[in-house]
């Protein structure tokens, strides 16, 4: 690269002393630098203006040290084209050094745009299921990786380092490590397909088909915790759970759920007073909720008695236990009252008295 015409006649004043010709190419990179990084960020604050995000105002004060180093950069490598190296020395050293500098500037300006890029995707939590408190910080941490692994990559092509040996070493470093850590691995792709897919979030009811139940408390990485009824935390790897069958009882398009109370009545009962009780029974629990109505069905005849089924919506999974422990109560001592009969097993034993023998 030739120096630039408009700085030759500054050059031409100091003659053909080497550092003084240096000197002032360093000189006017540096003033340079002041000029562009002010009419550049000048130019960004103008378009800025017109927009109500912090995004763009972070951006504008993460440019200004890249831009003013890289002018400064470049005017040190005129400045030691003048000094007039071997080109041994040049190309070993003194270059790779200069393209060292420029990949930490501008290495430390990706991770505060990365950092600006993951502030405004906290904004958007509510709008995006992949969006979240814990995957915000997996995919900080990610793009930490990609930007580190970027940046080694490009130090060793400045400083004329083979790439091919180390990327083969790190190739057969990643098999071992994979098979050693599957479990882990596998944990962890598990989770990151959970937390992408939201079967469930933390708060929900869900019952897995292993028969635990209970309210989701925490989603990590390697598994997700479960608070059953009985105040047990249960911890269930995440590699298991994705290959299980979950029933959310707090998803769908409301977090209400339906309790059904199964109660036989005797043959021969009032079936409308019996659906009339029942109603009544719901309509008295004041966990039931008005709308949807609470609702009777005969579900089947069986050996001693009409199966009959009391439907009634609760706002939450968690009311359930203590709804229908109430509704059984309620239900026992209304048919009580109405004269309406629970049939249950009876066996009648007849004695026959044995012939007195001869």
């Amino acid at each position: 690269m030739t120096t630039p015409a408009w700085l030759q006649p500054a050059l031409d004043l100091v003659g053909s002393n080497l550092y003084a010709r240096a000197g002032v190419i360093l000189l006017a990179a540096f003033v340079g630098a002041k000029l562009i990084d002010w009419f550049l960020t000048a130019v960004l604050k103008t378009w800025a203006s017109f927009t109500k995000t912090e995004f763009d105002d972070g951006l504008i004060a993460a440019l200004h040290r890249p831009i003013f180093m890289s002018v400064v950069l470049v005017g040190a490598w005129l400045a030691l084209l003048e000094l007039e190296f071997s080109e041994v020395y040049f190309q070993k050293l003194i270059l790779p050094a200069l393209k060292t500098m420029a990949l930490i500037v501008w290495s430390i300006f990706l991770f505060r745009l990365s950092s600006l890029l993951l502030g405004v995707a906290g904004g958007l939590r509510d709008s995006f299921l992949l969006i979240n408190e814990r995957t915000i910080s997996l995919f900080g941490q990610v793009a930490k990786l990609v930007i580190s692994g970027a940046v080694i990559y490009f130090l060793f092509l400045a400083w004329n380092i083979e790439v091919t040996a180390w990327l083969a070493s790190a190739g057969v470093v990643g098999l071992a490590v994979g098979f050693a850590a599957k479990d882990t691995l596998a944990n962890l792709f598990a989770g990151i397909f959970i937390l992408a897919d939201a079967p469930y979030k933390p708060g929900d009811f869900i019952v897995i088909d292993s028969g635990e139940r209970g309210q989701v408390q925490h989603i990590g990485l390697r598994s997700t915790r479960i608070l059953t009824r009985d105040d047990i935390e249960i911890t269930v790897p995440n590699s298991v759970i994705a290959n299980a069958k979950i029933v959310n009882e707090s998803g769908g398009p409301w977090e209400k759920e339906r309790v059904r109370l199964r109660v036989g009545v005797a043959y021969g009962s009032d079936l409308d007073q019996v659906r009339e009780v029942l109603i009544a029974v719901a309509a008295a629990q004041p966990l039931i909720l008005d709308e949807p109505a609470p609702r009777v069905r005969i579900r089947a005849f069986g050996d001693s008695s009409i199966a009959h089924e009391l439907l009634g919506w609760i706002e939450e999974p968690v009311l359930r236990g203590r709804v229908l422990d109430d509704l059984f109560r309620r239900v026992y001592e209304s048919f009580s009252a109405a004269g309406i009969e629970i049939p249950f097993p009876r066996q009648d034993i007849h004695l026959k008295r044995a012939p007195d023998s001869e």
